[in-house]
């Protein structure tokens, strides 16, 4: 595996893969890499001929500055993980790399109600800055395919409106990965980490409380469901619920009845031991 730590070098190697007709697959991430990453390392590398890994922690998308001081790194490990599954390059650019002029986004992207709700709502500005990289990264790389998580899923939708904004990105083709989930069933996340042996366990009631309103969407009003789920977030040791959205799977407007004639999913986020975790399961 080649790591590339400038733009030069990296599109150098992206130009003469280019010239020999290679298509290539790109996995942006923060590291501390999960087995969920590497889903998506594997899953760019089944469907290319090149497989490009970015790890970068970008600033601008931590709407709180200590979510971004404790946000964890391992890039040892994260090179090693990456070595053993056969990624071809890793991109691991500094900030002034990636931002030479500064960090200070210009024009907002305009995205709608995708950033005044759920996410957009409970971390103001986060969205503008994922686009903000994101951007620059499919600038860059011009990838033929992109791979993100859909345990992201709100993410995943700004992104697709992203690469609907930019014509020089309506060729990529963006392609959602399932979650992957501990054996208790807890959706794997780098943030878990931060987590003690006992709220690791008592975490996957965010999952379990997903599937409680999957399993019972006819037997309850919407109100009643999140109600109850909310109740056993809290119960289960989770300290604030920010929101659990029964959501119209396209748009995540919130639904109003139980029986949808859309693709709906339910979303959540919520804290244990200060941790906001957010999971997310569709429901038909």
């Amino acid at each position: 595996m080649v790591i590339c730590k400038s733009i030069i070098a990296l599109q150098e190697m992206i130009q003469s893969q280019k010239k020999a007709n290679a298509s290539i697959g790109f996995v942006p991430t923060m590291g501390a890499l999960h087995k969920g990453h590497i889903a998506l390392v594997e899953a760019a590398k089944q469907a290319n001929n090149f497989t490009i890994c970015s790890i970068f922690v970008n600033p601008t998308q931590f709407n709180n500055p200590e979510d971004f001081e404790k946000y964890p790194i391992s890039i040892e490990a994260d090179i090693a993980l990456l070595i053993t599954h056969q990624c071809d390059v890793l991109f691991l650019p500094s900030v002034s790399e990636m931002y030479p002029n500064g960090p200070k986004l210009i024009t907002p992207y305009p995205l709608g109600t995708l950033e005044t709700i759920l996410e957009g709502k409970y971390r103001p500005g986060h969205f503008q800055g994922v686009c903000q990289i994101v951007d620059r990264l499919l600038t860059i790389i011009q990838p033929h395919q992109l791979y993100m998580g859909s345990k992201d899923y709100q993410q995943c939708i700004v992104i697709n409106r992203l690469l609907q904004l930019n014509p020089a990105f309506l060729k990529i083709q963006l392609h959602l990965q399932p979650t992957i989930r501990e054996q208790s069933g807890l959706a794997m996340s780098s943030r878990n980490r931060r987590l003690s042996a006992e709220n690791l366990i008592k975490a996957a009631a965010l999952y379990q409380s997903l599937v409680f309103i999957q399993s019972n969407i006819q037997q309850f009003t919407i109100a009643e469901l999140v109600e109850q789920a909310t109740q056993m977030l809290l119960k289960a040791g989770f300290e604030k619920v920010d929101y659990i959205s029964i959501a119209d799977a396209a748009t995540l407007a919130p639904i109003s009845t139980t029986k949808p004639a859309n693709r709906t999913i339910v979303l959540a986020a919520a804290y244990i031991q200060g941790v906001r975790l957010i999971d997310n399961l569709m429901i038909n």
